[in-house]
């Protein structure tokens, strides 16, 4: 009969297993950034937890959600001061949603270019 694997336990933690710990550790990042964050649910942590958002803005949202939801992206843009067809597509790729749904425009974020494609051809 094999032992039990739970007295081991400890000694498999402190086992060199360098690619485990990196494909656990690499995950984190990835799993925050899949949870999408409604703006009409979210709480003033989730919002303030989203890159691009600022206390300022978020108070703002808070107070202009609290008149009334926000029925969409539009309507979100339109009634916080700040947001604009600029910063939407970059809030909506952090995960947020305006009634679950994700920016409509499209995307801006900006993309640099390699250095090759400013060279010219033979240099």
């Amino acid at each position: 009969m094999r032992p039990a694997l739970w007295p081991q336990f400890p000694a498999l933690l402190r086992a060199p297993k360098p690619g485990l710990w990196l494909a656990l550790l690499s995950a984190l990042p990835l799993s925050s950034a899949l949870a999408a964050v409604d703006v009409n649910q979210a709480t003033e942590a989730q919002l303030d937890g989203l890159r691009g958002l600022g206390p300022a803005t978020t108070r703002q949202i808070l107070a202009e959600r609290s008149k009334a939801p926000f029925k969409d992206w539009q309507d979100l843009l339109s009634r916080v001061k700040g947001l604009g067809p600029a910063t939407a597509p970059r809030l909506s790729a952090e995960g947020l949603t305006v009634e679950g749904q994700a920016y409509p425009g499209p995307d801006t974020r900006q993309v640099r270019p390699s250095r090759a494609a400013h060279q010219a051809p033979g240099h």
